[in-house]
């Protein structure tokens, strides 16, 4: 596998999800870099000010004061020199309207955020594992919506 640093940018105003997935991150074996934002405008200005070193992948709540989701996912999707960025959607809602949307607007993946601690670890080791192989095709809408697999 290749040992490049991911630099990772979670944006999501919930204070014991940003500790979750901080947790989470360091269960993984590759390396990582981790930067946090509390909503989508401090997203949007992040990225503004980071342009020549951009993460490898947006970690985006959907449901964010000040600027949600679909507001950043459309703004980074519009911007030539965002557009390219992967972003996973992470949310607790699961309407397959807005799922369905979201994949449309051109989000990389879906994942509903898990309740418990170790499927939470689950889904972000399964997510890293993916990203780490494969290119920077968009998935089918079949392969979209990422849930924790059990063994």
């Amino acid at each position: 596998m290749n040992e490049k640093q991911l630099n990772i940018l979670l944006a999501d105003d919930d204070k014991d999800d940003r500790l979750f997935f901080s947790m989470a991150l360091e269960a993984l074996t590759i390396p990582t870099m981790l930067a946090t934002v509390v909503d989508g405008e401090k997203l949007m200005a992040y990225l503004s000010e980071n342009t020549q070193q951009l993460p490898d992948v947006i970690f985006l709540d959907l449901n964010m004061p000040r600027k949600n989701g679909f507001e950043c996912l459309s703004e980074i999707k519009l911007n030539p020199k965002l557009n390219q960025l992967p972003v996973i959607i992470f949310s607790t809602s699961f309407e397959q309207e807005v799922v369905n949307m979201l994949y449309k607007n051109g989000a990389k993946y879906f994942i509903r955020k898990p309740s418990e601690f170790l499927q939470f670890k689950k889904i972000i080791q399964q997510t890293f594992t993916l990203i780490s192989q494969e290119n920077r095709q968009k998935p089918s809408r079949e392969n979209f919506v990422l849930t924790v697999q059990t063994s």
